[in-house]
């Protein structure tokens, strides 16, 4: 069976890549590069409930897509980001770098900003085709604020974000008729350097997994049935080999977290900031109730994983998973079987800033 993904870039000039992977010949080949707004390069992109639209984070804006098919993709509204006058000048740092898109009505987008000037969540309201219609609200969070990786409970009711700048994972309440947030609370993460940058749920929605980029660990948390705020357990585990942060200081950045199609499994990757370095990919044992039952593997990724190094799970298979590079330029495809992982397809490409994260078409 074929099957097709999409994937962006960090620097520009914007492009989108699609590539066919057959999960019978365990091929792996890009088929379409569709150019995009030069300045737009999309460092973060998710599909709508539909996959009928791509959203990005790009650079200075946010952008919308519609997808007719693997080939046929149209840029349809590009937004700046608007909370903060500073956030969209060019001499500032500001960047959009993470966008979120709800998966019940109103169909809601999320965006975040990062580096400077990142202290609000930009909501945008859809029209009827996905595309991005308007900056509906921009939701607080705090003047020291960079978030860098959100989640919805399974009801879509509650908002977790992972705070890398103010050290802190945070619960918003949605509405559920406006798709606008308001603030129930936050809580620090559990040491000072941890840094978290990426959040995960787990279906029962008891658990939420919080990915700490300096302390480059996956941090459990439980979720308070009465207040919806999450409550670490004290549980982590590593993301980089024991020892490695005090042979290599400061060498490593943990980088995503994600689930399984089944929810059975999650998986979680880390970079290093050499490449006489490897990252590492990590996998877990869930329990039905979420909590992580035991660390499967930490294995070697083939290269730093540059800016990326981002795993993306099959969505309705556990069988496959991409890995997204972008020090070399490549996109892989592994099989997880029998709990062991092995790569079974790559394709390079050799362009500016390729290689951040791959969203599965069909």
């Amino acid at each position: 069976m074929l099957h097709h993904l999409m994937v962006g870039t960090w620097t520009p000039p914007g492009a989108i890549f699609t590539f066919q992977f057959d999960d019978e010949a365990l091929t792996l080949k890009l088929i379409k590069r569709t150019e995009i707004p030069k300045d737009e390069p999309i460092s973060w992109m998710t599909f709508d409930h539909a996959r009928k639209t791509i959203y990005g984070a790009a650079m200075k804006k946010w952008n919308s897509f519609s997808v007719k098919s693997p080939t046929e993709i149209e840029h349809t509204a590009s937004f700046p980001m608007e909370h903060d006058p500073k956030a969209s000048q060019a001499d500032t740092k500001t960047r959009a770098i993470f966008i979120l898109a709800g998966k019940k009505p109103p169909y809601n987008v999320y965006g975040n900003p990062f580096y400077d000037h990142a202290g609000s969540g930009n909501v945008f309201s859809v029209n009827e085709s996905g595309s991005l219609e308007k900056n509906v609200q921009n939701y607080d969070y705090c003047p020291q604020t960079a978030i860098h990786g959100m989640v919805f409970d399974p009801t879509e009711t509650y908002l977790y974000s992972a705070d890398m700048w103010a050290n802190k994972v945070w619960c918003h309440k949605k509405d559920s008729e406006t798709g606008n947030m308001t603030t129930v609370g936050s809580v620090d993460a559990p040491a000072a350097g941890d840094h978290p940058r990426w959040v995960e749920m787990a279906p029962s929605g008891k658990y939420l997994y919080a990915l700490m980029e300096g302390g480059n660990r996956l941090g459990v948390y439980s979720i308070d049935e009465k207040t919806h705020m999450p409550v670490y357990t004290d549980k982590t585990y590593p993301l980089v080999p024991p020892g490695h942060q005090e042979i290599y200081p400061k060498m490593y950045r943990s980088d995503v977290v994600f689930l399984s199609s089944s929810g059975k499994y999650l998986f979680a990757t880390s970079r290093s900031n050499s490449p006489d370095l490897t990252g590492y990919i990590a996998a877990f044992k869930l329990s039905e109730s979420g909590d992580i039952e035991r660390q499967i593997c930490l294995n070697p990724t083939p290269t730093s994983g540059g800016h990326s190094n981002a795993v993306s799970p099959c969505p309705w298979s556990d069988e496959w998973l991409a890995l997204t590079d972008d020090e070399k330029g490549f996109i892989e495809i592994y099989r997880w079987n029998e709990e062991f992982l092995g790569r079974v397809a790559h394709c390079d490409v050799k362009e500016p800033g390729f290689g951040m994260n791959a969203i599965w078409y069909d």
